[in-house]
Order: C-alpha cells, then structure tokens, then sequence
C-alpha cells in the first residue's frame, strides 16, 4: 500500500509499505481525515532521535474502522472514529505506576508515527483499540474530532499541570494551534486573567476569541519586562510554554510568581544539550517555582473528554482549521504548509476523496 513517509532527515516521500497486521485486541484503519503537526514537522526536519527507515508519519486522525481483532468487544467495521495522538501501552507494567505517557520506555505513549507507523498510509493499525479508539459524539464534526485527538488535549494539558485557580494571572507563549487550546484551557480552569504572547494577527485575534485579554507581541520589546508591567512587578501565576526557541524556558522561570508560581510547558525544545535555567529569578535554586515538562494526555477516556467538551458547546476547536485539502496525495503539500505557516495559517486538514 502506498504511504508519506520519513526517507531520511529532512527528506519526505511516497513509498510502498507494508500492509499493516492486525493483532487480537487491535484494529486495522483506514484514514478519513489527517492533520499533520508541529511534531511532524520536527521529526523530518528538526533532527532528534534516529528513526525507522520509511517511516510512516502522522499522529493526527479521524478514521473509519476496516477490521477488528477477536477480543475487541467496543468496535465494530464500518464506524468512524478519532485516533488519539498518543496511544499508551496500558498493558505495559509502567500503567500501574500512573506513568501512562512514559510506561514501557521513554515516549512509550507516543506511538504512531514515532516507534510503529503512523496514520499517513492508505490504512494502518493501532494495537489495542477498545482502550485507544475514541467514539464520536453525535453532532460533532470531522473538523471538531480532528482537533480534539491532538491540539485539544494537548493545550488542556498544558493548563491542567500549570495548577490553574480562580482569579489567577496566566500568560501563554506561543499562540499556534496548542497554545490557543491552552488559552482556551486556562480560561476554563478559572484564570480571571490570560495574557497571550504571540505576534500572527490570525492566531491573536482567535486568541481573543478564546479567552486572552490581551495580546503581547514580543516584538514590542522584552516579553519577560512587559508581563512584570503588566503584574505590577508581581509576575503570572503561572505560565503555560506552547511554543517558542530554548530562550522561553528561562523567560517563563523570569516572569512567574516567586513562591506559588508554575511553569508548565508542553513545547517541544529539539535539538541537543540544555535548555537555560536563570539563577537570579529561579532564586538561586530556591525561589519555590514549580516547573512541569508534560506530553499531552492520551487515549480512549481522555479524547472521549475532549469530545464531550464540543459536544456541549464549551469549546470550538473548528476554527483552528484554517486551511482545507482534499486527497490523500495532499497530504505532502499540507506538511510543507505546517513547516513554511503562512501568514493566514493555524491548522490545515487533509479530508480523502
């Protein structure tokens, strides 16, 4: 079958694959619509870990049911339904400790188009899927569930462990697709106040769509200075990483609260060696600010959630989708429009004929 896939770093292609197999508790796919991710984009051309040969890529998928294994007992052939992004081993040991992101080994949780091949193939496979597979709520749309297995939990997770309270200050960096879902996240966990940093006039304007009171743009001068403004000196409760280059690490210690202040992050840092820790505002190791560094949430109950969430009108992940492709051919030209983001861009969707 034919198949986008990871020739080599930084080289892309069509080749034929491998039919995918289909294991007892699994099912074998086929996509209805893709989105390819930031992620997709660092995994060809931002270097990281070596990959299998011919990688299958692609993480982000809505898709109909082709084949159940014989223990499935949720699924059946024919129904069309999101795929989560990550996709734990719950059968791996590592689940009993709560470690579903990073069970069986780092990443674990991450699986599709990463350690087994992803969803950029005319079908492809998840191993368990009474516990993976997500089904969609009546009334939500293709656009809706797309977001929902990836940009969607992933901005809420990035809210969740930034220990949001009623009344709080929360700044956002970066204000692409996951940053704007934890604009939307922070908003509903009870921020009173969000700050967005963030310089695309598409992505600010649905930013204030979405909950922020207002827009920095960074290139108005220092980020870390204009939120102390913006605090009276005080700094964020907490500050959720959504994007941005190794500097924001630091920026995000520098301008939340001394004592009480987290950081959450959820931005994807490539590349090699160390990211900057600032002693003076991390108060030379003691200035009590708590840091996460989080993969999203996955699986079945978790997306089901997310799916809920649209289903009732809390949120509308559907205006992400900037852009719209049709064809499974055009999904080569959908990653090159995540790597080059023009200006009118936030998500683009490839739907199959």
């Amino acid at each position: 079958m034919r198949a986008f896939v990871l020739k080599e770093p930084g080289v892309v292609g069509w080749a034929q694959v491998e039919e995918p197999s289909l294991t007892p508790y699994g099912a074998v796919l086929e996509p209805v619509a893709v989105a390819p991710c930031s992620s997709d984009v660092h995994t060809v051309f931002g270097g990281g870990s070596r990959k299998a040969p011919n990688l299958v890529l692609g993480h982000e998928c809505v898709a109909r049911v082709l084949e159940v294994g014989e223990f499935v007992e949720d699924f059946k052939p024919g129904e069309v339904v999101a795929v989560p992004a990550i996709t734990p081993d719950w059968r791996a040991r590592g689940i009993q400790e709560h470690n579903f992101k990073h069970a069986s080994a780092p990443f674990s949780g991450h699986q599709l188009g990463r350690s087994r091949p992803g969803v950029f193939a005319e079908r492809f496979s998840v191993p368990d899927a009474d516990t993976t597979l997500a089904k969609i709520p009546e009334g939500v749309s293709l656009e809706q569930a797309l977001m929902c297995v990836d940009v969607v939990t992933t901005g809420f997770t990035g809210a969740e462990y930034a220990d949001i309270k009623f009344g709080d200050t929360v700044v956002v960096i970066g204000i692409g697709p996951i940053g704007l879902m934890a604009v939307a996240g922070a908003s509903l966990k009870g921020a009173a106040r969000v700050l967005a940093v963030g310089s695309r006039p598409v992505c600010a304007a649905l930013a204030l769509e979405m909950g922020a009171c207002q827009v920095l743009d960074y290139h108005n001068g220092d980020i870390v200075q204009q939120v102390m403004e913006q605090t009276d000196g005080l700094g964020a409760d907490s500050v959720i990483v959504c994007g941005g280059g190794d500097e924001v690490f630091a920026q995000a210690i520098d301008m939340v609260r001394y004592g009480i202040g987290t950081v959450s992050n959820v931005n994807y840092f490539g590349g090699t060696g160390n990211l900057p820790f600032p002693k003076f505002s991390g108060g030379r190791g003691m200035a009590g600010k708590t840091i996460h560094t989080e993969l999203a949430q996955g699986g079945r109950v978790r997306i089901e959630r997310m799916l809920k969430m649209v289903q009732w009108g809390r949120i509308s992940p559907e205006k992400l989708v900037t852009h719209h492709l049709t064809g499974f051919y055009k999904i080569e030209e959908a990653l090159y429009l995540m790597r080059d983001k023009p200006k009118d861009l936030v998500k683009v969707m490839v739907t199959m004929n």
